[in-house]
């Protein structure tokens, strides 16, 4: 099989991104009356990351498989790829509903705009769906892998403690150093919303980045007690780290969603094809996913080709 090249965004963005509208201008939002499209050569966007690198990977092949015929570029800025994807120079992106949602009230509403974004999935997508439609965008459903934030202490201090969730963190009455990015100390779904939601004693944020290495290690060592990484962190093993888990619902409903120009994408072909990976990918395996590529130093494509052949969503041959 040949291998797919992964094109720069620079080579295919060369144009301004007005210059082939497709979708509606926002002084008509709400007007979205064409029928979807069905283009056969579809463009995907990677946000240039390993899992951003495995979804796009893995929606090229099911869209192969599926008759269509498709080809991958980067483009790390969300401020670049998603008003490509409006103008239909990219067709299909992978994104976090809460994240994206509350990025395009942003656009739409301004930063300060409230955000709309919750850990209810239903009322996250009910919100970006409305947002996406006028931009031209449909918004496919959800899978079940979700990547939010999380908190990860030591196997050996959770085992000490008694603990499995932030819950019971917050019921020790310990005193907690969180490793974490500098905003932590005043976004709501980190230290404030430790501190209401679960009672946890945040003695202090230690600014070491979110899920870096120098934060996992500053909790290996015990210089911080706890660190900020994500729900597909690949790499807690390696450093004796386990995830609480968030039973109260702290963080937002970030689960995996395709996102593609109606005019172009927006038909049934595309939807049952990207809807094949619902009934299979699992947070877990999208965490195993990354490893591979980060840890073992495989190919996206090949790490991707191997799980959906696992999965018997494309022919072992």
């Amino acid at each position: 099989m040949r291998a797919r090249r992964t094109f720069p965004a620079i080579l295919l963005l060369a144009l301004p991104v007005t210059a082939c509208t497709t979708g509606p201008a926002l002084e008509n939002q709400g007007e979205v009356t064409a029928p979807p499209g069905d283009s056969r050569h579809l463009t995907i966007g990677s946000a240039g990351f390993t899992e951003s690198d495995l979804l796009a990977q893995l929606y090229a092949l099911l869209l192969d498989r599926a008759g269509y015929s498709t080809k991958i570029i980067s483009v790390t800025n969300r401020e670049i790829y998603e008003p490509a994807l409006e103008s239909g120079q990219i067709d299909v992106v992978p994104e976090y509903a809460a994240t994206f949602a509350d990025w395009l009230n942003a656009k739409k509403n301004g930063a300060d705009a409230a955000p709309v974004g919750s850990p209810d999935l239903a009322v996250t997508m009910k919100a970006l769906r409305a947002l996406a439609a006028p931009r031209g965008l449909t918004v496919l459903d959800p899978g079940r892998a979700v990547d939010q934030n999380a908190f990860a202490v030591t196997s050996a201090y959770a085992k000490k403690h008694h603990l499995k969730s932030l819950s019971d963190l917050g019921r020790s009455g310990l005193p907690v150093r969180l490793a974490a990015g500098d905003e932590c100390v005043q976004r709501p779904y980190c230290a404030p919303g430790l501190k209401k939601t679960y009672g946890i004693d945040i003695t202090a944020v230690d600014p070491k980045g979110v899920g870096t290495t120098q934060a996992k290690q500053a909790v290996q060592s015990g210089r911080d007690q706890m660190v900020l990484t994500t729900t597909t962190d690949a790499t807690l093993g390696e450093f004796g780290l386990v995830l609480l888990a968030d039973d109260k619902h702290l963080q937002n409903a970030d689960y995996l969603v395709p996102v593609v120009n109606r005019s172009r994408a927006g038909s049934e072909g595309v939807r049952k094809a990207l809807g094949k990976l619902n009934t299979a990918l699992t947070t877990a395996d999208l965490a195993r996913l990354n490893e591979q590529v980060d840890s073992w130093r495989r190919l996206p494509e090949d790490v991707a080709r191997n799980y959906l052949r696992s999965e018997h969503l494309i022919p072992a041959g």
